[in-house]
């Protein structure tokens, strides 16, 4: 699956209540997927987690992003690609 196909797949089946929720109380919701992904992340750490809660919490967030993303008509694999493919990327580490 293509980004832009999963962003289409998450625009037609949430489009009218993300957009009526608009991006400020949409970024809180991603951000509650962050720190659930975030608890997910440590017990994998610690050796207890859930592989396939793990996955589910990547999953919510990638999902999430994609709504926040249509909500300020952004396309995000245009996005990726202008940030990360032209001119060989980003310079530099993170």
């Amino acid at each position: 699956m293509q980004v832009s196909e999963f962003q289409s797949l998450i625009r037609s089946r949430y489009d009218a209540t993300d957009r009526a929720r608009g991006p400020s109380k949409t970024f809180v919701w991603f951000a509650e997927e962050f720190g659930e992904l975030a608890h997910a992340i440590g017990k994998h750490e610690r050796g207890d987690g859930d592989p396939a809660n793990l996955r589910e919490e990547f999953a919510d967030c990638l999902a999430w992003m994609c709504t926040l993303a249509n909500i300020c008509d952004v396309d995000l694999e245009e996005a990726i690609r202008e940030k990360y493919l032209t001119d060989g990327g980003p310079k530099g580490t993170k």
